[in-house]
């Protein structure tokens, strides 16, 4: 009972207690050998996103290559504080798996990051994405700015028309200023670099999305 899945939020008095502690992460990128908690550069921003499983997600950005300083898996939008894996799915601590994205501006633009945001993941399905069903699989983007923020609003609304044009039901995908990250475990980070051949359950739409693409 205590991992019953619901697929619903849970509310405050709902949530499981999590703890004080970070769980342990790795403690260096596995594609780019760069210290996973370590300074950022000055002028590099982050932001986060929910695409589904984390580990399709996270490839798709770390080969943009040019401008990506360092991406992460963690858990972000909920509740509990220094989730675990298992307790995330459980739906009852209210976050979602999320890639976070530490990026050069002068390299590469928000723009292409929302690109690979919407083309490779289907943004209408809710609390899913395929046959992976439950609150931490909801479609998701947490800014860590102003301009990021107004700028994912304005790309949903653009890319949202392109989507009924084929046929696709509303956006669901939740847009909000960054509150807390929380790395996920080791074993998680990077996953399909050290696992080539493993699960990756990304999938897109099909219909490309008028923004990005920086010349």
């Amino acid at each position: 009972m205590f991992f019953r899945k619901s697929p619903d939020m849970p509310r405050a008095g709902e949530a499981l207690p999590g703890r004080d502690s970070a769980i342990v992460t790795a403690a260096e990128h596995f594609v780019f050998h760069r210290a996973m908690k370590g300074e950022i550069p000055d002028g590099f921003e982050t932001a986060l996103f929910g695409m589904g499983c984390f580990w399709g997600a996270e490839r798709k950005f770390w080969q943009m290559g040019h401008g990506i300083w360092l991406t992460s898996v963690g858990y972000a939008g909920g509740i509990t504080p220094n989730p675990t894996y298992e307790e995330t799915c459980s739906g009852r601590t209210g976050h979602t798996e999320v890639v976070q994205v530490i990026f050069d501006p002068d390299r590469v633009s928000f723009a292409d990051l929302l690109r690979v945001f919407w083309e490779n993941h289907d943004p209408t399905q809710g609390m899913r994405q395929g046959n992976d069903i439950g609150t931490q699989y909801r479609s998701a983007i947490f800014t860590t700015n102003d301009a990021q923020l107004q700028e994912a609003r304005a790309s949903r609304t653009a890319y949202a028309e392109r989507l009924k044009a084929a046929g696709y039901p509303e956006i669901t995908t939740e847009i909000a200023p960054a509150g807390p990250y929380y790395f996920a475990e080791d074993y998680h980070q990077q996953y399909l670099a050290k696992n080539p051949q493993g699960y990756c359950g990304l999938g897109g739409t099909g219909v490309s999305c008028p923004i990005g693409l920086k010349t």
